[in-house]
């Protein structure tokens, strides 16, 4: 039963949820739960032990509540994820306190994504490319990267692009930023160190790079360089305009 009611997954019920538009139900016993606090249990098991450990089961027995019973408050796992996410999201910032015009505010956007992203690594998984539904905190997020732009004159399609640029760029370094083992990495370094002293002169530009120290650990901030690029690059757009 809960299977078939998350394979005839409602968008219309999904979207009532998130948007606090959803009916109560006027009889039965008075709800012991909120779908708020729902997802707050879910968030907490998916920041600990990652989407992949998430269920509605899970979420149920943490609550000290039936499976079932949990379907009052949220119609399946993947309404559940929607409003983690939502959740997570709060409230974007406001942009409106960031002077310098449209390039300073969508890197402030850009930077808070990125602590959204790595405090909830999760939300990478739960926001990809499907169209999920989307909540008003999300839209918000959007919302306010798009009114950062407006005043450079771009169109609406690069206006709604250059917000989807920047937004890859994080989750690309997101992604890694989590994949990155120290272990994995010093073994990873010195295997390939071996395999270009003996090799080097079949991938010259390779070695060069590694011995002038591309690979070297720094204390840069990882989101500077690539994501002045893409500011770069949306500059000269907007210029050439």
């Amino acid at each position: 039963m809960p299977a078939n009611r998350e394979s005839k997954r409602d968008p219309r019920t999904s979207l009532a949820l998130l948007w606090g538009e959803a009916d109560r139900p006027r009889r039965g016993p008075k709800p012991k739960l909120t779908p708020s606090e729902v997802a707050r249990c879910g968030i907490e098991i998916a920041d600990a032990e990652g989407l992949e450990a998430l269920s509605m089961q899970r979420v149920a027995e943490t609550l000290r509540v039936t499976t079932m019973a949990l379907y009052r408050y949220v119609p399946g796992k993947p309404d559940l994820v929607d409003l983690m996410v939502d959740t997570v999201l709060s409230d974007p910032p406001d942009l409106t306190r960031v002077l310098g015009g449209w390039r300073p505010r969508l890197e402030a956007w850009a930077r808070a994504c990125w602590d959204v992203y790595r405090a909830h690594p999760w939300i990478l998984t739960a926001t990809g490319m499907r169209r999920q539904a989307m909540g008003p905190h999300q839209v918000a997020w959007l919302d306010a990267a798009l009114a950062a732009l407006e005043p450079s004159r771009l169109t609406a399609r690069q206006r709604h692009d250059a917000v989807i640029l920047v937004l890859g760029h994080v989750r690309s370094l997101t992604h890694q930023v989590l994949d990155y083992d120290e272990e994995s990495s010093t073994d990873w370094d010195r295997l390939t160190t071996d395999q270009l002293t003996r090799h080097g002169e079949r991938f010259p530009a390779l070695t060069r790079a590694v011995a002038e120290g591309a690979f070297a650990p720094t204390d840069e901030d990882p989101l500077n360089f690539g994501l002045t690029c893409v500011l770069e690059g949306i500059a000269a757009l907007v210029e050439s305009g």
